[in-house]
């Protein structure tokens, strides 16, 4: 076998990203391979969900790339770059919360459809044999994340960790290839968050999907991420495996403060 590193499926070099004087992010470079769990972490305002909203197209880069599987996504349009394999859910969750709980998921699942104008002006059987999947594949996605009996519920009428559980389900009827988390622990009692732990890695096998984690959290992070890599002022100061990152006294200076035990 060869002992060549595989190529990654998300890669950033030298991202770089001003805010008027403000330098928020700083000649990042990134490298996330198929199927890990990457964790990014650092105090506030150190640079990490404006990293999510660059990869993710939200904002453009003042310079460098990125890459997912070697294809470019500088200058592409978030639904573009959702459409190539990017899922994400966000720091304050997003959910449609007047709709019913199956309805969000099929936002997601939808948006892969490419249904043409006349199919929907004349409601086809084409069209109608999409809708059927859209709902059977969402209710089977619903029933896998647990929230099956709750489909007709109103997402606003969930209890705040079932909300987040289904941010997540709707972002996996994408079927990306890279999850994009931000802070998905945030508001969790300790309880709530050693579930989410093991709901993560069940993600994570059962879709085979690749993680990229933002978390404060450090029991989260080390318990689940194969990699770290660590943030401050905009600028990488670290990155390594859980070992390697407890031990680094950069981060411990930095951020941790201690050092971490999973």
């Amino acid at each position: 076998m060869s002992g060549e590193q595989a190529e990654p499926l998300l890669e950033l070099r030298g991202v770089t990203k001003h805010f008027g004087g403000l330098r928020a992010v700083a000649s990042c470079d990134l490298v996330v391979q198929a199927g890990h769990a990457h964790g990014i972490i650092g105090p506030n305002g150190a640079g990490k969900t404006t990293l999510f909203n660059l990869i993710t197209g939200i904002y453009q880069p003042d310079a460098g790339y990125i890459r997912l599987r070697g294809e470019s996504l500088v200058g592409r349009r978030p639904n573009w770059i959702a459409a190539r394999g990017v899922g994400r859910t966000f720091q304050n969750i997003r959910l449609c919360k007047e709709l019913t709980v199956l309805d969000n998921v099929r936002l997601a699942y939808d948006s892969r459809l490419k249904t043409s104008p006349l199919a929907a002006l004349f409601s086809t059987p084409a069209l109608r044999r999409d809708e059927l999947r859209s709902r059977d594949e969402s209710l089977a996605i619903l029933e896998a994340f647990g929230l099956g009996a709750e489909a007709l519920t109103p997402a606003g009428a969930l209890a705040y960790g079932r909300q987040r559980r289904l941010e997540i389900a709707r972002a996996i009827a994408l079927q990306p290839a890279v999850l994009l988390l931000d802070e998905p622990a945030a508001g969790l009692n300790s309880g709530e968050m050693a579930e989410l732990l093991g709901f993560l890695r069940w993600v994570r096998e059962r879709f085979n999907v690749t993680i990229v984690l933002i978390e404060h959290h450090m029991q989260l992070v080390m318990g689940l991420c194969d990699r770290i890599s660590v943030f401050d002022f905009g600028e990488k100061i670290a990155e390594g495996t859980p070992a390697e990152i407890r031990a680094d006294r950069r981060v411990i200076d930095a951020y941790l403060g201690e050092e971490v035990h999973p």
